[in-house]
């Protein structure tokens, strides 16, 4: 291995600046054009991986070419590819080559977005994406919003917010209400919020998997009865397991009237407004005091680049805004100045408007619509080969882009044994490579669960898994049916 000496400056020459770059910028091209041919993923043990990279620490440098060639070798080969059309576990981000460049232009040029007066030109870019945002979400005029890390972050304020609106920040005695079916990002989100297990209450789902409304009625009406404070509901716009949506007219109606606020996390499905068949499924969120958006996963963008939307910009600033003696210089210029460090919890943030920013000027809003639908129409013929196959079923449709299924062989086989049988798919699909798929649970019993929204995804990636997910059914089930008749 070859040693450098010390470079105090930190710096390569211009050469080798744009060597290593036209390097890194090939080694992207050739990622996306090739991963088709790829594995989806790769497992490996912290074992396996401390003998591939585990090293003391380096005094002096190494040629960066010799570095590429290790992050090549033995890093971006073990990992899930999000971006593989092919990956249809969790919910991926799909990611794009322009948002991946503004990204590297926006580390590159090292902008600092926490003030107006150090980043004036990304200032107003931010604040033409958010509102490029409310465009599409077809949110007010008077919403505005902020860019974070992702949806975790984004609920987390939005429930700031939302304290610090309905409970003048003094949480004691305070009830928010989700269904059974919410990302456990909003649970955690209060918790660091300071609420405590018996403030929250988790509202059964019905057949469908949409909150119980009766359900939430009465407790509301209980805990009000019991000197209780019920502040706020959040709703499902896309929840994870089976990518419902609650019925958010009926929730915007409901929260009016009993004067409390109505967060949507919309992380995943919120871009089913932009649908053309689908967009429908999302009446009422224009209503919604606050939203939750994700464009790393929907709008195709890199990680992180998560957003909060509420329907009055002004509470953002009215929750978050500090000023501290060192910050009076940027505090004293004109009002018309965005500071975003004055709406959210990070001082020091980067440039994440950028990547969605380019992405949809360079690709255009409309590109995004038939993205999305895309994405709906591989699922709805997913689920369409699966009720055609023997011994399967449909436990969740694809309302939007997600679905749920199961083997089954109710003659053959117990519930339980189906369920070892329906994880041992999973498990064979992913040690295979040709693709990524997940389990999670409905109604007590183990689901295989397909999200579809890369728009690079093909009609054939997705019926030949479902092919090859039948024929490993099969073969498991064949097996255990063998062993019992040997006992």
């Amino acid at each position: 291995m070859d040693k450098q000496l010390p470079n105090r400056r930190l710096q390569l020459s211009r050469e080798e600046m744009r060597v290593l770059g036209y390097r890194v910028v090939d080694m992207i091209v050739d990622h996306i054009e090739d991963l088709p041919e790829k594995r989806a993923t790769r497992l490996a043990t912290r074992a396996e991986m401390e003998a591939l990279l585990r090293e003391p620490l380096p005094e002096n440098g190494t040629d960066f070419v010799e570095v590429l060639e290790q992050l090549e070798k033995n890093v971006f080969t073990h990992m899930a590819h999000q971006d593989h059309p092919r990956y249809f576990a969790f919910i991926s981000g799909p990611g794009n080559y322009v948002g991946a460049m503004a990204d590297a232009l926006a580390a590159g040029f090292n902008v600092f977005s926490g003030t107006w007066m150090e980043s004036a030109g990304p200032g107003l870019i931010e604040l033409m994406a958010i509102d490029w945002l409310r465009q599409m979400f077809q949110l007010p005029e008077s919403a505005g919003g902020l860019f974070v890390s992702g949806g975790s972050q984004a609920n987390l304020h939005a429930l700031a917010v939302a304290r610090h609106v309905k409970l003048d920040d003094k949480s004691e005695n305070a009830v928010v209400y989700f269904s059974d079916q919410t990302h456990s990002s909003v649970e955690r989100g209060l918790r660091v919020l300071g609420f405590q297990r018996h403030q929250i209450y988790k509202v059964h789902s019905d057949e469908n998997y949409q909150i119980s409304l009766s359900d939430l009625r009465r407790q509301v009406a209980e805990d009000r009865a019991a000197g209780k404070r019920p502040f706020a509901v959040i709703a499902n716009i896309g929840g994870t397991n089976t990518g419902v949506i609650d019925p958010l007219t009926e929730l915007a109606d409901f929260c009016h009237h009993e004067g409390m606020w109505l967060h949507g996390d919309a992380a995943y499905g919120g871009a089913v407004i932009l649908s053309s068949r689908k967009s429908h499924m999302l009446k009422g969120m224009d209503r919604l005091d606050s939203v939750t958006i994700d464009p790393h996963k929907w709008l195709f963008q890199p990680f992180e680049i998560g957003c909060v939307m509420v329907r009055n910009k002004r509470y953002l600033r009215d929750t978050f805004r500090l000023v501290p003696e060192y910050l009076k210089d940027v505090d004293s210029r004109s009002e018309e100045e965005v500071n975003f460090f004055d709406y959210g919890v990070q001082l020091s943030r980067g440039f994440r408007a950028l990547k969605l920013w380019m992405s949809i000027k360079i690709f255009g809003a409309e590109a995004f619509r038939q993205a999305v639908d895309w994405g709906i129409t591989l699922a709805e013929m997913a689920e369409n080969k699966v009720r055609s196959l023997p011994h399967w079923e449909v436990t969740s449709p694809a309302w939007i882009g997600i679905f749920t299924f199961r083997y089954f062989r109710n003659e053959a086989l117990s519930p339980e044994e189906e369920d070892e049988i329906n994880k041992e798919v999973v498990n064979c699909i992913t040690e295979d490579g040709y693709a990524f798929v997940s389990t999670t649970i409905l109604k007590g019993r183990v689901v295989i669960r397909m999200c579809i929204i890369n728009p690079r995804t093909t009609e054939d990636d997705v019926l030949n898994t479902i092919d090859k997910m039948n024929a490993y059914a099969e073969e498991l089930c064949a097996q255990r049916l063998t062993q019992e008749e040997s006992f």
